[in-house]
């Protein structure tokens, strides 16, 4: 087979997959229609539709504009690879997209113009789905369509829903969290009588799939390695102060990512196991500081000892957990410190003010807690007194 055809048919295929992965976890996550229920139709894939477009729009601009900026370059590059995943509950359908260069930028402003170029391209698009979504949203009684027991409390639904004992047999929620640009379009851009609740944004698919979209930016634009942030940064503040700001910036992800993962009132049976195994978690994490054994046992001793300490003053303060897995996946493999480039060269003034740029959406989507599950425990003696069935 010619190897240019068979380069296409690898990306073609990776992404059709994608698309049909994406509309599936769509069509659950907007209707609750999953494949695995076992009644699935073609109109509810058509349901995920809405989802999986606006998603894999953000994606492929992103992408694409690593892409292009590369080739401006004259840096060899492959095409995206998307990467699906397989549509089981409470999946997203896909992990992202990424491309490969094929060689190194050899100056630290292909670098920056290569990194920056993806997030800038899909900002802005997910900043548009955001738009629309807020600016075109359904009315409340919407939400009656996914929830028809909902109905019976009318618009009041969620104070009865969430924290009477509604679900019997107890139930499972998926709430979103917030950043400062959502904050943003439900003050002055969107209606506040249509705004639906953090615990229901998953069923509207262009305010999901655009919240998803500022997630997976802010992750990329974490100042880190060569993460898009990493190259922004490096490109901005040079080698020396680029390792010593996202090694500071790396070891507070870790710190609030662990945050109350270990708690003290486990008790004793199962935290002497669960110690030493989070702390060698952290011990591999923290490869990526390009730190002496030595020096990451004893980060790691005292990352964890602060942490500990903080929750057994303030038990209620948590972290993410879920940040974990991307902290060990960037200080494993993505590592912390950007490599020098070949050719330094002052960034001119249009693009530094671009990298501030980038670096403020970086805050602005960024979200301490994107995505958490609450489980509703049944309370049947509070369904009783509402005299619900």
């Amino acid at each position: 087979m010619n190897p240019k055809l068979k380069t296409v048919l690898i990306h073609s295929s990776l992404f059709i997959v994608t698309f049909v992965t994406t509309t599936l976890a769509g069509a659950e996550w907007t209707n609750g229609k999953s494949i695995l229920s076992g009644e699935y139709s073609w109109a509810d894939f058509r349901g995920g539709l809405p989802y999986s477009l606006a998603f894999l729009s953000v994606l492929t601009v992103h992408e694409f504009g690593h892409y292009f900026t590369a080739l401006y370059h004259r840096v060899r590059t492959s095409l995206p690879y998307f990467i699906p995943l397989p549509p089981i509950p409470l999946m997203l359908g896909t992990l992202g997209a990424l491309i490969r260069l094929r060689e190194r930028a050899k100056t630290n402003t292909q670098s920056f113009d290569i990194g920056i170029a993806g997030p800038l391209a899909g900002f802005v698009i997910a900043f548009g789905l955001l738009w629309y979504g807020f600016t075109h949203l359904p009315p409340p009684e919407y939400i009656f369509s996914i929830h028809p027991e909902y109905e019976q409390f009318g618009l009041d639904y969620a104070n009865h829903v969430y924290n009477t004992g509604f679900y019997k047999e107890g139930g499972l929620v998926t709430v979103t969290g917030k950043n400062l640009l959502f904050v943003f379009f439900e003050k002055f851009v969107a209606d506040p009588a249509r705004i639906p609740t953090m615990y229901e944004l998953v069923h509207y698919p262009f305010l999901f799939a655009g919240f998803l979209s500022l997630v997976f930016t802010a992750i990329n634009l974490l100042p880190i390695g060569q993460l898009d942030g990493g190259h922004v940064l490096y490109g901005l503040v040079g080698y020396k102060w680029h390792k010593r700001i996202a090694s500071v910036i790396f070891i507070a992800f870790l710190f609030y990512a662990g945050l109350g993962y270990i708690h003290p009132k486990s008790g004793w049976e199962v935290l002497w196991y669960e110690i030493p195994l989070f702390i060698g978690f952290m011990f591999l994490a923290l490869e990526g500081l390009q730190l002496s054994t030595r020096d990451r046992w004893m980060y790691a001793l005292l990352i964890f000892t602060i942490q500990y300490a903080v929750v057994t003053i303030f038990p209620t303060v948590t972290g993410y957990p879920g940040w974990l897995l991307f902290a060990f996946l960037i200080g494993k493999f993505v590592r912390v410190v950007h490599p020098p480039s070949e050719i330094e060269e002052p960034l001119t003034t249009g693009r530094k003010i671009l990298g501030i740029l980038a670096l403020l959406i970086f805050v602005l989507c960024f979200t301490p807690q994107p995505l958490e599950l609450i489980i509703i425990e049944p309370m049947k003696e509070a369904v009783a007194q509402m005299g619900l069935p």
